[in-house]
Formats: structure tokens, C-alpha cells, sequence
């Protein structure tokens, strides 16, 4: 879970007005007065977020279950990573991940603010007054608030409500991480929150979750960038899944995974082959392993053929 410092919005307080967004997607521009007499979900989330796209799925259930009902679903797309302020780059991700309920794009930040948010993801719950009622940050808690937007529309006068909770069936990136073999924290790779690096210098094995780049990086703030020649990046880890956010830079790149030194074969991820083949062309999330069989350590390498990309944080599930 991705978060800035700690408070939120009270429990019981007014939801706050949403007029702030700087564009919206899949609707016109809802205003408090639209919402008023909707039990209204606000989903804070930013699309490279893994913990928002394991959350996705109930998003997508919920709203198709209960628009009839009365619930109003509203993704409210807070960048993180500078390309995340692109509204191409949005407007793509909402189409991919198949988001059809309204998306308020707050690219200032003033809906964030707003509610005085701190994480991605985060799930609010207004009833039809208008009020906070229940709010979830990160992943879990689907049961709980189902619960309580069944609640909420019957207190508001909803009819014919659906009895018992969505039942779904994630895919790829979406499914839950595995909690019980995770033991790889999400890391970045920038100097503002980077750690863990070892330097290509020491000549040694990577221990659990230390990292290493090889060939002529520039490591920005928020980033390492690759800016001439070939280059690679190795992490150590314990984990199902490794996913890597990338951007391209100067078009495809393409690049190539290892695990411990071979082609992941069966334990390649969706986002490359087999032999570990794969192209970097849009700015997103990639997942590179997903473990089939037993899960244990192992050292993952990517290599891009040729400059052109950006490597900003590591996930894992």
C-alpha cells in the first residue's frame, strides 16, 4: 500500500465536495448536488498501484451490482509518477483495465486534499446525506464494505437489493497477492526513496531484497534511468509475483528477464514470454514473474537492449 503521512477524512464528517478534478472520464463533471440521495464509493487509486489493481475487481463488481440500486462508483485518479499526470496515459489505463464507472482525474490534487487522503488505495463510503460512513485503505476488507453498501442503499430507500456479497474471479495482475510466501517489500528505485542498493563495486552475491544495477544509469529523485547502452537491474527476492513500474522513454525497448541467471519458463509473467522476452512501450506496471510451483528465493535480472527507459518501483505478491 502506497501511502503520504497518515489522517483522512473522519468517520461521520461531510464527504467533501469533488468540483476540484481537473478532468473527468466516463461521465460529465458530478458536482455534490448530483451525488446527493447516491450512496457514492470513492476510490482514491493510480495505475501503476498493484495494490489498487488487486482491489479492482470488487470496483468493477460493486458498480455493476448496485448502479441500478442507487450506488454511484467514483475513481478519483491521483498521480503518483510524473507520467502518471498524462491524461493519454489515464484515459489508456482506464480503457485496459476495463474502468467503467465515472473517473475524476485530480491532477492538482485538490480531491486528495479534499478528503485529506494519504494512501492508494482508498475506499470512502458516503451515504445518500452525503456522510462518511466506512472507509478501507489498501487491500482487503471486501466483505465489510459490501456490507455496508448494502446497508447504506437500504437505509437510503433501495429496493430488491441483492443478498450476500460479489463473488469474483481476478486475472493476471489482479489476483491476491500471496501473502503467506511474501517476504519482498514494495521497493523504489529513485534517490528520494531508494534503498537497499548495492553498488556494482562491492562484488558480491545479493542478499534478500538488495538490488544491483549494471551498465551507465542516471538515478534520479524519483527514478533510475537508463541513458546509454544496455543495462540491467537485479533484485533478490521471495515472492509469487515480480512486477516492475517502467516507462519508455524514447519508444519500445526491448528487454529480457532471467531468473537466477535462466529463462523463467513456466514462471514467466504477463508481460513477457517463456525465454523472458518482452517489449517496454507504455508507461505502466509490468508483471515479469509469476511463480506456478513452490515459491522460494530467487534472483531476478532484466536487461533492456538499448536506452530509452525508466525503472521506478518494485512490486511483489
Amino acid at each position: 500500500m502506497r501511502l503520504r503521512n497518515v489522517p483522512t477524512t473522519a468517520l461521520g464528517a461531510p464527504a467533501p465536495a469533488i468540483e476540484g478534478a481537473t478532468t473527468w472520464l466516463n461521465s460529465r463533471p458530478l458536482t455534490t448536488a448530483d451525488l446527493h440521495g447516491h450512496v457514492v464509493a470513492y476510490d482514491f487509486w493510480t495505475y501503476t498501484c498493484v495494490n489498487w489493481l488487486r482491489t479492482l475487481p470488487y470496483l468493477r463488481a460493486w458498480a455493476d451490482r448496485y448502479r441500478r440500486h442507487g450506488l454511484i462508483v467514483i475513481g478519483v485518479h491521483t498521480p503518483e509518477f510524473v507520467f502518471e499526470h498524462e491524461l493519454d496515459n489515464v484515459r489508456d489505463a482506464v480503457r485496459s483495465e476495463r474502468v467503467d464507472y465515472p473517473v475524476a482525474v485530480d491532477n492538482d490534487y485538490a480531491v486528495w486534499d479534499a478528503f485529506d487522503n494519504h494512501y492508494w488505495p482508498a475506499l470512502y463510503l458516503a451515504d445518500a446525506r452525503g456522510v462518511i460512513r466506512h472507509h478501507q485503505f489498501g487491500e482487503g476488507g471486501y466483505e465489510e464494505a459490501e456490507r455496508v453498501i448494502g446497508q447504506l442503499l437500504d437505509e437510503a430507500g433501495g429496493r430488491d437489493l441483492p443478498r450476500g456479497v460479489v463473488d469474483v474471479d481476478p486475472k493476471g495482475v489482479e489476483v491476491a497477492a500471496d501473502w503467506r510466501h511474501l517476504e519482498s517489500p514494495e521497493t523504489y528505485l529513485g534517490a528520494a526513496r531508494g534503498e537497499r542498493l548495492v553498488s556494482a563495486q562491492e562484488g558480491r552475491e545479493l542478499r534478500l531484497n538488495q538490488w544491483r544495477l549494471a551498465g551507465e544509469w542516471t538515478i534520479r529523485s524519483d527514478a533510475v534511468s537508463l541513458d546509454v547502452g544496455e543495462g540491467t537491474i537485479a533484485y533478490r527476492f521471495h515472492a509469487r509475483d515480480v512486477n516492475l513500474v517502467l516507462a519508455a522513454t524514447r519508444g519500445e525497448t526491448p528487454f529480457r528477464v532471467l531468473l537466477d541467471g535462466r529463462a523463467p519458463g513456466a514462471s514467466s509473467g504477463a508481460d513477457c514470454d517463456d525465454e523472458g522476452h518482452g517489449v517496454v512501450s507504455k508507461s505502466r506496471l509490468y508483471q515479469l514473474i509469476r511463480q506456478r510451483d513452490s515459491i522460494d528465493e530467487h534472483t531476478f535480472e532484466i536487461t533492456f537492449a538499448m536506452p530509452g527507459v525508466a525503472a521506478y518501483v518494485f512490486t511483489f505478491g
